[in-house]
């Protein structure tokens, strides 16, 4: 079989992997990019997506580029502990959980497509723009705008818009908390996320808040942002375990993104053609997941075509599950707990019990972990999506 995909991002490039692991050969990565550069700040890797790069044989080079996360920890505006758990091998999982920078595991997988597949299997400058394609199969994963999607659904417009802004910047500073904690402090509208990447002194982070007027730019992750501004929505999150304002003063540059995603579809595939990662199912940034589950689609998609050649298997796992996450993310996922406590506790509280007892918090966690598919308990049994 003869296979193209469109689009060189890390769902492209796992694609073009699990599909070598899975015994296909005949696999061309198009780039519409002349040079594949490792742009963007930190994302996560959730343990069901470390699975799947660890049954390709990636471990060892993602753990040399990466954090692994010790806990994740949620907080109100004022720094009041809301609720923490361990993550990764810490959890129970079998894999961790990564922080990482996203150009560098991007590069990661880029190396290994050359390396396993040839020289000549990503070609950059090479932007497809509809459904013709000389190869037997043609796998849209050329993200959140992709040309794929668009020709299979031409009238379905630009992302939608929620009012929000992220605004992304990495700053070197000391380590907070466990030295590999992932934290979120908020209260259901503004919020600031940080955590570490690298060797674990550069911090990743991320401030939200609601923009008036229209989303610039939708789907640009990389477009620069005013620093100043961004101190001034913060000026006063100051807490005894964090310095926000002078986290996010400290960095060399900020990107602005406004949080769009895509409505689910009614199909993935038709005919030669079918659509991975963020042109299947944008999501929301919450809960860590739009790199992890592009991942776990390359993995899924391959096994479907090895094992039954064709796409069928892959579309009734992955849409159904996908399109539960996006309308989790859509409701703020785990992050919920931030807007509970705000609107139960809108002054800060002494004992979080009394606002969001420890049950509720339990079962909005564990409800999402089943929702995005890395439960502890089913990753760990679940069968391998390895083919050989």
């Amino acid at each position: 079989m003869k296979i193209t995909v469109a689009g060189a991002g890390i769902g492209g490039l796992a694609t073009a992997l699990s599909l070598h692991a899975a015994g296909f050969e005949d696999v061309v990565v198009h780039e519409a990019a002349a040079e594949i550069r490792p742009l963007g700040v930190g994302i996560n890797l959730l343990p069901h997506a470390v699975r799947e790069l660890t049954e390709l044989g990636l471990a060892g080079r993602l753990a040399d580029i990466a954090v692994p996360t010790a806990e994740l920890a949620y907080f109100n505006r004022y720094g009041q502990a809301i609720w923490s758990e361990p993550r990764g091998l810490a959890a129970g999982y079998r894999w961790p959980q990564y922080s990482v920078h996203r150009g560098r595991l991007q590069m990661l997988l880029l190396d290994a497509v050359r390396e396993r597949l040839g020289a000549s299997a990503v070609r950059t400058a090479s932007r497809l723009t509809g459904l013709r394609h000389e190869s037997d199969l043609l796998v849209g994963a050329d993200g959140i705008h992709s040309a794929v999607r668009a020709a299979l659904f031409p009238g379905e417009g630009a992302p939608p818009w929620n009012g929000l802004v992220l605004w992304r910047g990495t700053t070197v500073g000391e380590p907070f908390l466990t030295g590999r904690s992932m934290v979120m402090a908020g209260d259901g509208t503004q919020k600031f996320v940080a955590y570490p990447i690298g060797d674990g002194r550069r911090i990743n982070w991320i401030a939200e808040r609601p923009l008036g007027g229209e989303a610039p730019e939708r789907g640009n992750w990389n477009r620069p942002a005013d620093l100043a501004a961004i101190v001034g929505y913060f000026a006063d999150w100051t807490f005894d375990w964090l310095d926000v304002p002078g986290l996010v003063a400290g960095a060399e540059a900020a990107y602005e993104y406004p949080m769009v995603d895509r409505d689910p579809l009614p199909y993935w595939t038709r005919d030669d053609v079918v659509l991975l990662g963020d042109a299947a199912h944008a999501m929301y940034p919450v809960g860590s997941n739009g790199a992890s589950q592009a991942i776990i689609d390359a993995r899924v998609l391959a096994h479907s075509l090895a094992t039954t050649g064709g796409t069928a298997a892959y579309e009734e796992i992955r849409r159904p599950a996908t399109t539960a996450l996006q309308l989790a993310n859509r409701r703020q996922g785990p992050e919920v707990v931030m807007r509970l406590a705000h609107e139960r506790a809108p002054a800060g509280f002494d004992d979080i019990e009394q606002v969001v007892p420890l049950t509720e918090r339990t079962e909005i966690a564990a409800s999402y972990k089943r929702t995005a598919g890395f439960d502890p308990a089913l990753l760990n049994e679940r069968a391998s999506w390895s083919v050989r």
